[in-house]
């Protein structure tokens, strides 16, 4: 016999002996003994294991997960070696009860601990979405809190089935069966890490690109490449905004420019309507003096009405330019929604002046007729009396008769 004979007659006999040990260990099985077979047989809803034993194991699909499965065969297949709990044996009925779940359970829950303690992110895949939440499988049924799936928040969990997520480990109650995961955490170390590094790139000024993250009743918050910036309500558009839903929806990609980056505390101020042209601007190319053009009464003013005559565009109709008649205030004739012709008397872009008027789209009524005045009688002549001294008379000559009386 070679020597390389005997290697292979050696290698044979070990392999025989420890098969040997394997089976009369097996032949002693117990319930509570942790055993190691090749599954045999997948069946809709039970698996047949053979460990060595007289007669094969049976798992069933209760006990090949910690979580509910659609398909036996996504956990094993023909031919796979498993490790196995003994829940249950009888010789007499020849049957013999397995648990792949229980093994890797008590492994599964030393490990969690693990991960809680270190800080440790795992990935694990989502297997069923349920009221509240999401299920993923790591050995144990972890459960994911709908807060704590995103960064924001998730109308509708549907399509994150069989996902693969990273997740935290928040919560462990291993009495209860309680395990708490989080992807949230996860993301928000990602995004706290690249928060400054982003910041540092982007300038005062800068119109980039955003994406329309979330809503609120004060404005909308807008990823710019990998940090959050908030878009005022009043920043939204160069017209009066109701709600941010009115101008834009979560999802949407808008340009902003960048008003004002504060790294100490972490927050970025964006402007939607800055990053656009101005009405104003538009307006100069728009309005010409002289054209008669439709508007809105906006605001009423004692010398006058603020008409708007384009979104963002709004210009003076002074009181004397309302209407042809002497009004004492623009109430008297407008209120505020009405919509009115104007003609544009002056126009100054730089200013954002536009100078309007009512009154000259209209035409002036006409003037009453005066009535004729009744022919005056001819004025007499003036006959002038002469004075005494002009008729050169002595004042003897003039009163001599009367004075006569007194001698």
């Amino acid at each position: 016999m070679t020597e390389e004979t005997k290697v292979q007659a050696n290698e044979q006999a070990a392999a025989e002996s420890a098969d040997t040990v394997d089976m009369n260990e097996v032949s002693t099985v117990k319930k509570g003994d942790i055993v190691t077979g090749t599954v045999v047989k997948v069946e809709d809803n039970q698996v047949y294991v053979d460990i060595g034993y007289k007669y094969d194991g049976v798992i069933t699909a209760r006990e090949l997960s910690s979580v509910p499965l659609d398909n036996i065969s996504d956990v094993v297949q023909l031919g796979q070696e498993v490790t196995c709990k003994v829940i249950g044996i009888n010789d007499a009925k020849e049957t013999l009860t397995l648990s792949k779940k229980q093994v890797e359970g008590e492994k599964a829950w030393d490990k969690m601990q693990e991960y809680l303690d270190n800080n440790e992110t795992i990935e694990a895949k989502v297997v069923d979405v349920v009221k509240g939440g999401l299920v993923v499988d790591v050995g144990v049924r972890g459960f994911i809190p709908a807060s704590m799936v995103e960064r924001h928040f998730v109308e509708d969990f549907s399509d994150y089935k069989g996902r693969t997520l990273k997740l935290k480990v928040k919560e462990i109650d291993r009495p209860n069966n309680k395990l708490i995961l989080s992807q949230k955490d996860v993301l928000e170390e990602q995004y706290q890490a690249q928060k400054q590094q982003i910041m540092e790139r982007l300038n005062v000024g800068d119109v980039i690109e955003g994406t329309v993250q979330r809503l609120t009743q004060f404005g909308a918050f807008v990823d710019v490449g990998g940090v959050d910036g908030l878009v005022h309500i009043s920043e939204l558009s160069y017209q009066h905004v109701e709600k941010p839903s009115d101008v834009v929806k979560e999802g949407d990609k808008v340009k902003v420019k960048i008003l004002k980056l504060d790294p100490a505390n972490e927050r970025i101020s964006l402007s939607v309507k800055a990053a656009q042209p101005g009405p104003w601007e538009q307006a100069g190319g728009q309005f010409q003096i002289g054209d008669i053009i439709q508007g809105t009464v906006r605001r009423l003013v004692d010398f006058g009405a603020f008409v708007e005559v384009a979104p963002g565009v709004e210009g003076l109709v002074h009181v004397s330019q309302i209407a042809h008649r002497r009004i004492g205030t623009p109430h008297e004739v407008l209120k505020e929604g009405q919509q009115v012709n104007v003609k544009v008397l002056d126009i100054n872009v730089g200013e954002k002046r536009i100078s309007l008027s009512i009154k000259e789209t209209e035409e002036a009524p006409e003037q009453p007729q005066r009535q004729e005045r009744p022919e005056r009688a001819p004025r007499q002549p003036k006959v002038d009396i002469p004075d005494a001294q002009s008729l050169n008379l002595t004042l003897g000559e003039r009163f001599g008769d009367k004075l006569s009386k007194f001698k």
